[in-house]
């Protein structure tokens, strides 16, 4: 019979084996909850600017007098310009055609495919109304689908100009990675001409490419401005999918890939994707 001292040192030792593989476990869960908690926000910054950049398209396609876009031309300035615009003053509708072959463009991101816009007036016309939606469109190789119906409201307290968004977007993402999509309400206002910068607030809700869905409110406006290929600052707090909520920080107006995510007493550092 095994004595009462080998015994005990047997069990002491199985005790500490346990304490270990659980700990080891909670570890694992806890970067597994983490990586799931703010992988999000790629997706999230992803849609925003990709939606963000296919209204600016559409602007530019109704202001152009020349039949180009001042941002979205090929980059090489020698070279003929990415997309071809046609207007239908009759019927209201501008189809921006960027080809059906990948088209550098000069915020270093490749486009193909059709945005097209239906309109009711002047885009800088109070009550007018454009609705973009997209044939075949893709921004390197994400396929941008969906609409969104954007209505000038007029000018605010600081007389800029601002509209109202309705958006219904969807970017089926390369390689079968999955959907990522969303509805939301922005207010997109006009702040500077020179370079033509935006503020957007608002909130909604996206589901992201596993299934889950987050809600959202912008909290700081974003600003983005043409030519920076990533939204440059703001803060959005999102409600995650166990209740908690996670801050998605864009910078202080540096035009980066930066941008972190504060969730559960951490912050995590993100590079966002074009």
């Amino acid at each position: 019979m095994k004595s009462i001292k080998t015994i005990l040192k047997a069990g002491s030792v199985l005790l500490v084996a346990g304490v270990v593989f659980l700990a080891a476990c909670k570890k694992s869960d806890s970067t597994a909850s983490a990586t799931e908690d703010v992988g999000y926000g790629q997706e999230q910054a992803q849609l925003e600017k990709a939606s963000d950049d296919a209204q600016t398209i559409g602007d530019q396609a109704y202001t152009s007098t020349d039949g180009k876009l001042s941002t979205y031309r090929t980059a090489a300035p020698t070279l003929s310009n990415c997309a071809t615009i046609t207007k239908d003053t009759v019927n209201g509708i501008i189809t921006v055609n960027f080809g059906t072959v990948d088209c550098l463009c000069n915020d270093g991101n490749y486009r193909r495919g059709e945005v097209i816009i239906h309109y009711t007036g002047r885009y800088m016309a109070t009550g007018s109304v454009h609705t973009i939606t997209f044939s075949n469109y893709f921004v390197n190789d994400n396929q941008l689908t969906g609409s969104k119906t954007v209505t000038n409201a007029g000018t605010n307290t600081s007389g800029q100009t601002y509209w109202n968004v309705a958006v219904n977007d969807s970017i089926i993402l390369a390689n079968n990675a999955g959907i990522i999509s969303w509805t939301a309400t922005r207010t997109r206002t006009l702040t500077s001409s020179t370079p033509i910068t935006y503020s957007i607030t608002g909130g909604g809700s996206l589901t992201r490419a596993n299934g889950v869905v987050i809600t959202h409110t912008i909290t700081s406006p974003l600003i983005i401005s043409q030519g920076c290929a990533w939204i440059e600052q703001g803060t959005v707090a999102d409600t995650l999918s166990n209740g908690k909520t996670a801050i998605l920080d864009y910078g202080n107006g540096v035009c980066d890939a930066l941008a972190t995510v504060t969730y559960n007493g951490h912050t995590y550092n993100i590079t966002l994707r074009r």
